[in-house]
Protein backbone atom coordinates (compact mmCIF):
# COMPACT_ATOMS: atom_id res chain seq x y z
CA UNK A 1 0.00 0.00 0.00
CA UNK A 2 2.85 2.39 0.78
CA UNK A 3 4.09 2.84 -3.12
CA UNK A 4 0.35 3.66 -3.93
CA UNK A 5 -0.25 6.33 -1.84
CA UNK A 6 2.44 8.36 -3.99
CA UNK A 7 0.80 6.97 -7.02
CA UNK A 8 -2.69 8.60 -6.57
CA UNK A 9 -4.47 9.41 -7.78
CA UNK A 10 -3.73 7.01 -10.92
CA UNK A 11 -5.07 7.61 -14.53
CA UNK A 12 -5.31 4.94 -16.60
CA UNK A 13 -6.40 4.42 -20.36
CA UNK A 14 -10.14 4.03 -20.67
CA UNK A 15 -10.01 2.15 -23.81
CA UNK A 16 -13.67 2.39 -25.86
CA UNK A 17 -12.99 -1.21 -26.32
CA UNK A 18 -13.14 -4.52 -24.11
CA UNK A 19 -11.10 -4.14 -21.01
CA UNK A 20 -7.62 -4.54 -21.66
CA UNK A 21 -4.92 -6.07 -18.87
CA UNK A 22 -3.04 -2.69 -17.90
CA UNK A 23 0.71 -4.12 -16.83
CA UNK A 24 1.72 -3.52 -13.30
CA UNK A 25 2.91 0.13 -12.17
CA UNK A 26 6.53 -0.15 -11.41
CA UNK A 27 6.94 3.45 -10.03
CA UNK A 28 11.16 2.46 -8.70
CA UNK A 29 13.26 4.73 -9.81
CA UNK A 30 11.08 7.75 -9.39
CA UNK A 31 11.24 10.11 -6.26
CA UNK A 32 8.86 11.10 -4.20
CA UNK A 33 6.64 14.40 -5.34
CA UNK A 34 8.44 17.45 -3.76
CA UNK A 35 6.33 19.50 -1.14
CA UNK A 36 3.17 21.09 -1.80
CA UNK A 37 3.10 18.10 -5.59
CA UNK A 38 0.52 15.68 -6.15
CA UNK A 39 1.79 12.54 -8.44
CA UNK A 40 -0.17 11.54 -11.32
CA UNK A 41 0.49 8.82 -13.37
CA UNK A 42 -0.47 7.27 -16.90
CA UNK A 43 0.12 3.79 -17.57
CA UNK A 44 -0.69 3.55 -21.37
CA UNK A 45 -1.86 0.52 -22.69
CA UNK A 46 0.25 -1.45 -25.96
CA UNK A 47 -3.75 -2.24 -26.84
CA UNK A 48 -5.44 0.18 -27.40
CA UNK A 49 -8.41 -0.28 -30.04
CA UNK A 50 -7.14 0.41 -33.53
CA UNK A 51 -9.32 3.06 -35.73
CA UNK A 52 -11.35 1.63 -38.05
CA UNK A 53 -10.32 5.10 -40.33
CA UNK A 54 -7.42 3.46 -42.60
CA UNK A 55 -5.93 7.15 -42.80
CA UNK A 56 -4.90 6.95 -39.17
CA UNK A 57 -1.91 5.21 -38.44
CA UNK A 58 -2.38 2.34 -35.87
CA UNK A 59 1.53 1.92 -35.38
CA UNK A 60 2.01 3.43 -31.96
CA UNK A 61 5.46 4.58 -33.30
CA UNK A 62 3.33 7.23 -35.28
CA UNK A 63 1.37 8.28 -32.06
CA UNK A 64 1.90 10.52 -29.01
CA UNK A 65 0.70 10.95 -25.73
CA UNK A 66 -1.02 15.24 -25.23
CA UNK A 67 -0.42 16.03 -21.67
CA UNK A 68 -3.26 18.91 -20.17
CA UNK A 69 -2.45 20.52 -17.09
CA UNK A 70 -5.38 21.84 -15.75
CA UNK A 71 -8.14 23.30 -13.32
CA UNK A 72 -12.04 22.85 -13.03
CA UNK A 73 -13.16 26.81 -12.12
CA UNK A 74 -16.56 28.76 -11.79
CA UNK A 75 -17.20 30.17 -15.09
CA UNK A 76 -19.39 33.20 -15.59
CA UNK A 77 -19.28 36.30 -18.25
CA UNK A 78 -15.86 37.02 -17.60
CA UNK A 79 -13.01 35.70 -19.40
CA UNK A 80 -10.46 33.42 -17.94
CA UNK A 81 -7.86 31.99 -18.40
CA UNK A 82 -4.75 29.73 -16.39
CA UNK A 83 -1.24 31.14 -15.74
CA UNK A 84 1.69 29.35 -14.12
CA UNK A 85 4.71 28.11 -15.31
CA UNK A 86 5.55 25.58 -18.30
CA UNK A 87 5.29 21.81 -17.43
CA UNK A 88 9.45 20.75 -17.49
CA UNK A 89 11.00 17.11 -18.01
CA UNK A 90 13.92 15.15 -16.61
CA UNK A 91 15.39 12.01 -16.90
CA UNK A 92 16.07 9.91 -14.28
CA UNK A 93 19.36 9.01 -13.51
CA UNK A 94 19.81 5.22 -13.14
CA UNK A 95 16.71 4.37 -14.63
CA UNK A 96 17.58 4.27 -18.57
CA UNK A 97 14.32 5.76 -20.35
CA UNK A 98 12.22 7.19 -17.60
CA UNK A 99 11.00 10.35 -17.50
CA UNK A 100 9.60 12.49 -14.70
CA UNK A 101 7.20 15.88 -15.81
CA UNK A 102 7.21 18.68 -13.31
CA UNK A 103 5.27 21.75 -12.51
CA UNK A 104 7.45 23.04 -9.69
CA UNK A 105 4.99 26.69 -9.56
CA UNK A 106 0.98 27.78 -8.82
CA UNK A 107 -1.27 28.00 -10.85
CA UNK A 108 -3.12 30.93 -10.87
CA UNK A 109 -7.00 31.54 -12.46
CA UNK A 110 -6.67 34.89 -13.93
CA UNK A 111 -9.89 36.40 -14.77
CA UNK A 112 -11.34 39.87 -16.51
CA UNK A 113 -13.64 41.96 -13.97
CA UNK A 114 -16.98 42.48 -15.70
CA UNK A 115 -20.29 42.75 -14.12
CA UNK A 116 -22.29 39.85 -14.95
CA UNK A 117 -25.86 39.76 -15.19
CA UNK A 118 -27.26 38.29 -11.56
CA UNK A 119 -29.47 35.68 -13.17
CA UNK A 120 -26.61 34.48 -14.98
CA UNK A 121 -26.15 31.11 -14.02
CA UNK A 122 -22.40 29.48 -13.20
CA UNK A 123 -21.34 26.27 -14.37
CA UNK A 124 -17.94 24.45 -14.05
CA UNK A 125 -15.53 23.91 -16.38
CA UNK A 126 -12.27 22.98 -17.08
CA UNK A 127 -9.76 24.87 -17.90
CA UNK A 128 -5.83 23.56 -19.65
CA UNK A 129 -2.62 25.79 -18.94
CA UNK A 130 -0.33 26.58 -21.95
CA UNK A 131 -1.63 27.91 -25.30
CA UNK A 132 0.78 24.87 -27.33
CA UNK A 133 -0.01 20.97 -26.59
CA UNK A 134 2.10 19.21 -24.65
CA UNK A 135 3.10 15.98 -26.62
CA UNK A 136 5.31 13.28 -25.84
CA UNK A 137 6.00 9.66 -27.60
CA UNK A 138 3.43 7.00 -27.29
CA UNK A 139 5.35 4.35 -25.04
CA UNK A 140 3.83 1.95 -23.42
CA UNK A 141 6.62 0.53 -21.65
CA UNK A 142 6.91 3.26 -19.00
CA UNK A 143 4.62 5.12 -16.90
CA UNK A 144 4.21 8.94 -17.63
CA UNK A 145 4.66 9.86 -14.18
CA UNK A 146 3.59 14.18 -13.46
CA UNK A 147 4.14 16.45 -10.57
CA UNK A 148 1.31 18.89 -10.01
CA UNK A 149 0.69 21.52 -7.94
CA UNK A 150 -2.05 20.86 -5.07
CA UNK A 151 -5.62 21.99 -6.52
CA UNK A 152 -4.05 21.19 -10.20
CA UNK A 153 -5.40 18.13 -12.30
CA UNK A 154 -4.03 16.27 -15.64
CA UNK A 155 -5.76 14.75 -18.55
CA UNK A 156 -4.55 13.42 -21.56
CA UNK A 157 -5.10 12.23 -24.72
CA UNK A 158 -3.95 9.91 -27.77
CA UNK A 159 -2.70 12.17 -31.29
CA UNK A 160 -2.71 9.28 -33.98
CA UNK A 161 -0.87 10.50 -37.13
CA UNK A 162 -2.63 10.22 -40.51
CA UNK A 163 -1.05 7.66 -42.76
CA UNK A 164 -1.10 9.73 -45.86
CA UNK A 165 2.07 11.48 -46.50
CA UNK A 166 1.71 14.60 -48.61
CA UNK A 167 3.82 16.61 -50.81
CA UNK A 168 5.65 19.87 -49.72
CA UNK A 169 5.88 22.15 -52.58
CA UNK A 170 9.80 23.05 -53.58
CA UNK A 171 10.30 26.68 -54.33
Amino acid sequence: MGLWRFALPVLFVAASGPAVAIPRLDLSGYPAPNAGLKRWVIQPSGLLQKSDDSMISSNPIDWQIQLIVGKEVEVDCNIKRLSGPPLSMRRLPKASGKALFELSGPVIVMSTRKACNPNQSESRSFLSLGKQPYLIPYNASWPIVVDLPEGTELRWRVWKAETKQQQAVKL
